[in-house]
C-alpha cells in the first residue's frame, strides 16, 4: 500500500497550483499528532507496510489511511465537500490531492482537517477564508517548523491575494508565528511570506532582530506597506506606528519612518489622515530628546497645519484630541508662535468635536503658557458648546468644566461662566442635570465655602419653588450632592429648612426625594436637628398615602435611628 502523500508544492509558472506530494504530519480524528516516519509512511520504515491502525474516540479501530492507493485520496474527501462552482474555479490547476496513491477515502474524517483547513484558504466565502486563517497555527504544528517554512509560507505567499481584512487576519497570525517557524533565527522568514505586509508581524519581529537586520529584512516590508494599494494596510503602517517606531529605533525613525509617516498624514483616505493624527504626540514623545523639536517644527509641523483645514472631520477631531499634547514638547516660544494660531482655529471649528477636544486637553497648553492666552477665543467656543444640540456634546463640556475654572480662576467664572452651569440643571436631559450636579459639587471643592454659599446655594434653593416637579427634584439633588462639600453649618441653616418645606410637596415623587434627600444630609446634621425638625417629617412621610414615599420614609427612619 503507498504511503499517504497529503502536502503540496507549487505548480511554476500557475499562480495557486497546487499539488499534494510529501507526507506531513496529520491530524486524527482524536485529535493527537501523528508523524510521518523518514520513510515517507506512518511510523513505519516499510513504504509498502500495512500502516498499524489507530484508536478511534469510541475505542474502535480506526485505519490511519484507508483507501491508500486508491488514487483518490485528498481529492476525493475534498470533492464531497467542495461545490461545483468552486471545482471550476480550481479547473486548470493541478489541485489538491490528485495523483496516485494520494491518501484519502470514502468516509474517513480522520483525513480532513488540514486538508480542509487549507483548501478554505483559498474558498470564495470570506468568512471561511478568516477561519481558516486563525487556524493556520494548527496546520503549522501538524507541518512542523521545516516544512512551514518551506511549503506552507510559500503557498500562502503565492496564492492569498486576499480581501484585506482576510490580510489583516493573516498578519496577526503571522505575528505569532515565530516559534512555529524554529524560533528567532528564523524570524526572517515570516517577513517573505505575505503580500500585505504584515504590519503587526513587522512589530513582533523587529524586537528580536539586529539593527543591520532591521534595514534589510524589515524595512522593505513597511516600505511597501506604507505605500500599499489597500488602504487598511497603510492604516494598519498608521495605527501601528508608535510601536513600529520604538521597534526599529532612532536611526531608522529618522531615515525611513518619517517621511512614511509624512505621507500618511497627507494619504488620499480620511481613515489613514485620522490615524496617524493620532499618533503625533506619541511621535514627539519618542523621539529622542535633542532631536524632537528639530524633527517635529522642520519635519511634522507644516503637515499638522495642513490637517487643521482638513476638509473631514473626524481627520480634524483627531488631531485635536492630540496637539495640545505638542505644548509640553516643543517649548512656550514655538507653542505661542506656531501652535498657539492652530488651536485659535481649531476653536472656531464648526465641529463640535473638535471643539470639545481642544478644550478638554487645555491642561496641557495651561502647563506652558497660561490659559489667558486663549480665554477670549476659549469662552464663545465653551457657549456654544454648552448650547449644542447634541446633548452628548453639553455633557463632555460640563465634565470639563472643573477644569477650566480651576484655570481660568474663580473671578473669570463668576462673570462667564456661572451662568451657564446654573442652567444646565434645567435641562430637559436628566443625564445633563445630574452632571450639572455633581459638576457644582466639584466647583465648591474648588472655590470653597463661602463662594458656595454667596454664589451657589442661593441660586439652587429658588428652583424649590419652581412650577416644574423635575426642577423641584433638582434642587433636592443638587443639596445631596453639596452638603458634604458644604459642611453642616450651611446645610443646617439654610438647605433643609428648604428640604422640609418641600415635604409637603402635591407630587409623590417629589416628596419620597425628600426622605432620600434626608436620610442623606442626616448624618451632617446635629442630634438637635434630627430629633427637633428631621424625625417628624420623616414620621408624617411614613404615614402618607403613596407606598413610595411611605416606603423611602421609613428606611430613612430605619438608617438614620430615629425609631
Amino acid at each position: 500500500m503507498n504511503p499517504c502523500p497529503c502536502f503540496f508544492r507549487l505548480g511554476k509558472g500557475r499562480r495557486g497550483s497546487i499539488r499534494f506530494l510529501s507526507p506531513p504530519v496529520f491530524l486524527s480524528s482524536d485529535l493527537q499528532l501523528l508523524q510521518w516516519g523518514s520513510e515517507g509512511s506512518l511510523n513505519h520504515r516499510d513504504r509498502n507496510s500495512t500502516p498499524q491502525p489507530l484508536l478511534n474516540p469510541r475505542g474502535g479501530l480506526l485505519p490511519c489511511c484507508p483507501g491508500a492507493g486508491r488514487g483518490r485520496g485528498l481529492g476525493a474527501g475534498r470533492e464531497a465537500v467542495t461545490s461545483s462552482r468552486r471545482r471550476k474555479n480550481m479547473a486548470g490547476a493541478s489541485g489538491l490531492g490528485t495523483g496516485p496513491g494520494a491518501a484519502g477515502g470514502d468516509g474517513d474524517d480522520s483525513l480532513y482537517p488540514i486538508a480542509v483547513l487549507i483548501d478554505e484558504l483559498r474558498n470564495e466565502d470570506v468568512q471561511l477564508r478568516l477561519n481558516s486563517i486563525k487556524k493556520l497555527s494548527t496546520i503549522a504544528l501538524a507541518l512542523g517548523v521545516e516544512r512551514t517554512r518551506s511549503e506552507l509560507l510559500p503557498f500562502l505567499t503565492d496564492t492569498i491575494y486576499d480581501e484585506d481584512e482576510v490580510l489583516l487576519a493573516l498578519a496577526e497570525q503571522l505575528g505569532n508565528f515565530t516559534g512555529l517557524v524554529g524560533g528567532p533565527d528564523f524570524a526572517h522568514c515570516l517577513l517573505d511570506s505575505v503580500r500585505l505586509l504584515a504590519v503587526e508581524a513587522c512589530v513582533s519581529i523587529a524586537q528580536l532582530l539586529s539593527q543591520d537586520d532591521l534595514e534589510t529584512l524589515v524595512m522593505p516590508t513597511l516600505r511597501q506597506a506604507a505605500e500599499d494599494k489597500s488602504w487598511r494596510v497603510r492604516y494598519m503602517v498608521a495605527d501601528k506606528f508608535s510601536e513600529l517606531q520604538k521597534a526599529m529605533g532612532p536611526k531608522i525613525t529618522l531615515n525611513d519612518l518619517i517621511p512614511a509617516f509624512q505621507n500618511l498624514l497627507k494619504d488620499c483616505e480620511a481613515e489613514v489622515r485620522a490615524a496617524a493624527a493620532h499618533k503625533v504626540k506619541e511621535l514627539g514623545e519618542n523621539l529622542p530628546i535633542e532631536d524632537r523639536e528639530t524633527i517635529i517644527m522642520n519635519q511634522i509641523l507644516p503637515y499638522i497645519k495642513e490637517l487643521v483645514s482638513d476638509t473631514n472631520q473626524h481627520v480634524k477631531s483627531a488631531l485635536a484630541s492630540v496637539i495640545m499634547g505638542l505644548s509640553t514638547i516643543l517649548g512656550k516660544e514655538n507653542t505661542i508662535e506656531h501652535l498657539l494660531p492652530l488651536f485659535l482655529a481649531q476653536l472656531k471649528d464648526e465641529c463640535p468635536e473638535v471643539r470639545l477636544n481642544i478644550i478638554s486637553n487645555l491642561d496641557c497648553v495651561n502647563e506652558v503658557i497660561g490659559i489667558r492666552q486663549l480665554s477670549q477665543s476659549l469662552l464663545p467656543a465653551i457657549v456654544e458648546l454648552a448650547e449644542d444640540a447634541k446633548w452628548r456634546v453639553r455633557l463632555a463640556i460640563i465634565e470639563y468644566m472643573p477644569l477650566l475654572a480651576g484655570q481660568l480662576g474663580v473671578e473669570f467664572f463668576d462673570e462667564k461662566l456661572n451662568s451657564l452651569c446654573m442652567a444646565w440643571l434645567v435641562d430637559h436631559v436628566y443625564a445633563i442635570r445630574e452632571a450639572a450636579t455633581n459638576n457644582l459639587m466639584k466647583l465648591v471643592q474648588k472655590f470653597g465655602t463661602e463662594w458656595a454659599q454667596n454664589t451657589i446655594v442661593p441660586k439652587v434653593l429658588v428652583m424649590a419653588n419652581d412650577p416644574n416637579y423635575l426642577h423641584r427634584m433638582t434642587t433636592l439633588f443638587c443639596i445631596n450632592a453639596l452638603s458634604e462639600a458644604c459642611g453642616q453649618e450651611i446645610t443646617t441653616k439654610q438647605m433643609l429648612p428648604i428640604v422640609l418645606k418641600m415635604a409637603g410637596d402635591q407630587v409623590a415623587n417629589v416628596r419620597f426625594n425628600v426622605a432620600k434627600s434626608l436620610q442623606k444630609i442626616g448624618p451632617i446634621l446635629d442630634t438637635n436637628a434630627l430629633q427637633g425638625e428631621v424625625k417628624p417629617v420623616l414620621q408624617k412621610l411614613g404615614q402618607d398615602e403613596d407606598m413610595d414615599v411611605k416606603y423611602f420614609a421609613q428606611e430613612a427612619i430605619s438608617v438614620l435611628a430615629l425609631a
